[in-house]
């Protein structure tokens, strides 16, 4: 099977777990982590799970799986210890074109999960198509020694250098030979050994003077807590 690979807004969208373990307790932090609604269905929770119920992070809607609970549903992530259920969760949330995703059993599902490296902003998305899990969570972890905190750092200085090059209104073409020549240049380097006069340079250096490279530098500032 072939997967076209996609990032999904889940900003307010509401996604259900059907599950309480620890698997279930992974797939709602990490739903959490990009701001989704979370709902959860389980008969038993725990304990980190108890807490963000408590703290209201999530919803707890019943102790047992129904189809009706399906309903409004942006996507669901069926996570429990019992193949019959996450059986019928995926052929219930299928059935209403809801997206399923189905722990271990990427037959099942109509999206599958990639192992993740994630800096701020820059996210690295590995999958092995559901063949080997193992390899995926190899790959990320040879990943998260290779990218550093720098890069989601970098990749705000190059967030905030391109919307004042946007307001410039400079044709696409020199935009694209802008933005390749920052990228190509050493201020990643520059930043990770904290040489912020070099960067200073750089900017002056690559930017079209309309830029006003003290504004775009107070990214840096905010990144060090300054």
């Amino acid at each position: 099977m072939a997967y076209y690979p996609v990032f999904l807004d889940m900003t307010h969208k509401p996604a259900l777990v059907v599950g309480g373990g620890e698997v279930a307790e992974r797939k709602v932090q990490s739903l959490l982590d990009v701001e989704a609604k979370v709902y959860l269905i389980s008969r038993k929770l725990s304990f980190e799970l108890k807490v963000k119920i408590e703290d209201k992070k999530v919803t707890f809607l019943a102790a047992e799986f129904s189809p009706e609970l399906l309903d409004g549903m942006f996507l669901v992530i069926a996570a429990t210890d019992d193949n019959h259920t996450n059986s019928w969760v995926a052929a219930e949330a299928k059935r209403r074109g809801i997206l399923v995703n189905v722990v271990d059993q990427p037959e099942q599902c109509t999206f599958i999960v990639p192992s993740v490296v994630r800096r701020a902003d820059l996210v690295v998305a590995i999958s092995t198509s559901g063949k080997s899990p193992a390899l995926a969570r190899k790959l990320r972890e040879r990943l998260d020694q290779e990218f550093g905190p720098e890069y989601g750092d970098f990749l705000a200085l190059m967030g905030r250098i391109r919307e004042r090059v946007l307001e410039l209104k400079i044709p696409q073409k020199e935009r694209k030979a802008l933005f390749q020549r920052l990228v190509d240049s050493p201020l990643l380097d520059y930043h990770k050994q904290g040489k912020i006069g070099a960067i200073r340079g750089m900017l002056m250096d690559l930017l079209p003077p309309e830029v006003p490279v003290e504004q775009v530098m107070e990214v840096i500032s905010e990144l060090r807590g300054e």
